[in-house]
């Protein structure tokens, strides 16, 4: 078979390219992919890569040479055995040599095969590590530039599409430094030496008839790729459509159990495998066409070279073993050429899978370290917002000139209906995003000319959706400092208050938290994220709504945890719940990106502002709540089943 499409449909468009991304990989070419990768198969510090890189071309050259003479030996010994050619007869002991000389070209003919075979895989071994390294090194380039991209970028892609642009880019490198380096440059050379001694055994004729052969079936092979590649497009569009909606659904598995959804999901997956089946199916009645064409092309161009040189046999312008070299010859430069077609739609979509790898390399940063950028020095932790903008959209301002300080060692609490800019305090200031203007200041310095990794090292994180690491509870701990000892992780549960809970857990420590930490309540998920914020020691604190979607009792517990961690340090609290800041040495209330209203508790209530009925809706809902538990408590007290009387005992009136 030409074209070995049993292979799973690996290559696609990627989702984690914009459109205007796309047009340019489809521009890309394969002299200016391999531009791009030669650094990396041809790596300045690895000589012991290069070496390896020139013996691969030096067997290379060895290997194609041997089989070019495997047809002569097979002639040779066609003209032994009848006696006409090169057959060696002497006068005399004619009969020793008659026997001997078939015998010898035969034993050489299975020796330059079995040569010949060593040598190419000898050449693959030795270029496997050249190839594995480009895949590894621009593999890990990329994934440690995915981290260093900004919020906006991960928030406009789906992590399905992003990880399968990283997995094409990975399978194409491969596939490119595979397929052109141990297939097309092989086949090349080949083609080359077989036109070189067609013209030297033979005449023009030949030459013409093996050139027009080859420029036919690769034209042919063009068109009918081309024509493929359109279907396998549509084929990987709907593979990939439906790996995104397997991987969102999964990971949305609770929300489709609470509505009852899986028949939906189901059909959803199913609609993109409708479509990749019939795509599928177009491309496997495509292969048959493709090879039948390339059948019936070289099987007429290997006819009409035997054709010439049967001929030339009646003519005696050639011999038997001619006929047979020439057949050889043919039929084995049949093998490389049958796979032009599956080398030809690898190659073209090995490229532009590397190309959207390249696309998102060639992604800048929006958040990067100025030059000359120093570590952030912290000496008090005095933090200071002076009149800072940003906006996610030009055309739609989040902050509008945002002014406060957060005093060393004091709490500051940041309150506000929903959009008015709580989350995107937290996120500047971590600087996930940079201000539109003005500054955040730490201990004076303006954290855009210190480095992203010393501000973030003294920054403790809470946020309010906790999303923890697929492995054991020790794991997530430490994570908030990896060099930690067993016993600082401990130290830091038994802080968070988590630590009875580990104990009771059969594997202790070691327990698996699932997917996103699901394994784990909503309670049990935040006193870990406590805990490796205790575990990081940060003189810096901020809590993103840490106690938004607890319950009351979880609440109250978690908010004592919260306490103890924020003692005697810098604490920034973005609350939705007004009841876990009215000990705050200041409350901010924001409003539509701006400073409605700050003060404490007492005295933001008693001007009885947006803090005031913020705070009376809340409580009004709390005490709502707390009217229906009663309410409902006293419904089931009549059908609640009396206690068991022991008739051992006197009953009270008995012992009146």
């Amino acid at each position: 078979m030409a074209d070995a499409d049993q292979s799973s449909a690996d290559s696609s468009a990627g989702a984690g390219a914009a459109p205007a991304s796309d047009r340019s990989v489809e521009r890309a070419t394969l002299i200016g992919t391999l531009a791009h990768l030669w650094p990396y198969i041809w790596p300045g510090d690895r000589a012991d890569l290069k070496m390896r890189v020139v013996w691969s071309v030096v067997l290379l050259l060895i290997a194609k040479v041997a089989t070019m003479t495997v047809p002569f030996t097979f002639k040779w010994a066609i003209d032994a055995l009848t006696g006409t050619g090169s057959a060696p007869v002497q006068s005399s002991n004619w009969q020793l040599w008659l026997i001997a000389s078939p015998l010898i070209m035969t034993g050489s003919y299975g020796a330059l095969r079995v040569l010949m075979a060593i040598l190419t895989q000898w050449r693959d071994g030795i270029f496997a590590r050249v190839a594995m390294h480009a895949v590894r090194k621009l593999a890990f380039i990329t994934f440690v530039h995915m981290h260093e991209l900004s919020l906006r970028f991960h928030l406009e892609r789906k992590t399905g599409g992003l990880t399968r642009v990283l997995e094409r880019g990975r399978t194409g490198i491969e596939t490119i430094v595979r397929m052109v380096i141990l297939q097309l440059l092989p086949t090349i050379v080949e083609v080359s030496l077989l036109m070189v001694v067609l013209l030297w055994k033979f005449d023009w004729r030949y030459l013409v008839a093996t050139l027009l052969t080859v420029v036919v079936f690769m034209y042919y092979t063009y068109i009918a790729t081309e024509w493929r590649i359109e279907i396998r497009r549509k084929m990987n569009e709907s593979d990939t459509d439906a790996n995104t909606k397997a991987i969102d659904s999964l990971l949305n598995y609770e929300t489709v159990k609470y509505f009852g959804a899986e028949a939906r999901e189901a059909a959803r997956y199913d609609r993109s495998m409708e479509g990749y089946e019939r795509a599928s199916v177009k491309t496997y009645t495509s292969l048959a066409v493709l090879n039948t064409g390339q059948a019936v092309i070289f099987t007429a161009g290997l006819t009409g070279t035997m054709l010439m040189c049967a001929l030339g046999v009646r003519s005696g312008h050639n011999t038997v073993g001619d006929f047979v070299m020439v057949n050889a010859m043919m039929i084995q430069l049949y093998q490389p050429l049958n796979f032009m077609g599956m080398l030809y739609r690898e190659i073209k979509q090995a490229i532009i899978d590397i190309e959207k790898m390249f696309v998102v390399l060639s992604q800048k940063p929006e958040v990067r370290d100025v030059a000359g950028a120093k570590p952030l020095i912290v000496t008090s932790g005095h933090v200071r917002f002076d009149n800072v903008r940003f906006s996610y959209d030009p055309e739609r301002p989040i902050l509008k000139g945002l002014s406060f300080e957060v005093p060393a060692g004091k709490t500051v609490a940041i309150v506000g209906p929903s959009g008015a800019g709580k989350s995107t305090i937290s996120r500047l200031l971590f600087r996930l995003y940079d201000v539109s203007g003005g500054q955040i200041l730490i201990d004076g310095q303006d954290i855009r000319n210190v480095t992203q990794e010393s501000l973030r090292a003294a920054i403790g994180m809470v946020p309010q959706d906790t999303v923890l690491f697929n492995d054991t509870i020790r794991y997530n701990i430490r994570y908030g400092r990896w060099g930690a000892s067993d016993a600082e992780v401990e130290e830091a549960a038994q802080l968070a208050q988590i630590d009875r809970f580990i104990k009771l857990s059969p594997m202790g420590y070691e327990t698996q938290v699932g997917e996103r930490g699901l394994k784990l309540s909503g309670g049990e998920k935040q006193r870990v994220a406590i805990a490796r914020t205790v575990l990081k020691a940060p003189p810096i604190l901020l809590l993103d709504e840490a106690t938004s979607a607890l319950d009351s009792h979880t609440e109250h517990e978690i908010q004592g945890a919260l306490e103890r961690v924020s003692r005697n340090r810098t604490s920034l609290v973005i609350a939705h719940r007004l009841s876990t800041i009215v000990g705050a040495d200041e409350i901010i209330v924001l409003d539509q990106g701006r400073i409605a209203e700050r003060g404490t508790h007492s005295k933001l209530l008693s001007t009885g502002g947006l803090y005031a009925s913020m705070w009376n809706r809340q409580r009004e809902a709390e005490e709502a709540r707390e009217k229906l538990a009663r309410i409902d408590d006293e419904n089931e007290a009549p059908n609640r089943v009396p206690p068991a009387v022991d008739e051992t005992l006197p009953t009270p009136a008995a012992a009146e």
